[in-house]
């Protein structure tokens, strides 16, 4: 029987589709494993950035956080 690849609380990347331009990239933790549907197994993510909540399918995710960061802002010298 196959079983989800993630685990509750894991860092992963997303891997973005075509059709899935309005999806921000970045790392998101696995809130929540949902049960095995027809195209396969999903989850519950949330943006490490700005916390927004959506379904992923597991071919969507990489593991590992993902390799794009924003630059640090620098601060300004008095």
């Amino acid at each position: 029987m196959q079983r989800h690849k993630f685990m509750v609380g894991q860092e992963v990347s997303f891997l973005p589709s075509s059709i899935d331009f309005n999806v921000p990239r970045g790392t998101y933790r696995i809130v929540r494993q949902l049960p095995l549907e027809a195209a396969g197994y999903q989850y519950r993510v949330k943006n490490v950035s700005d916390g927004h909540e959506r379904i992923i399918r597991e071919s969507q995710l990489a593991a590992g956080a993902s390799p794009w960061t924003p630059p640090p802002i620098a601060k300004a010298r008095r």
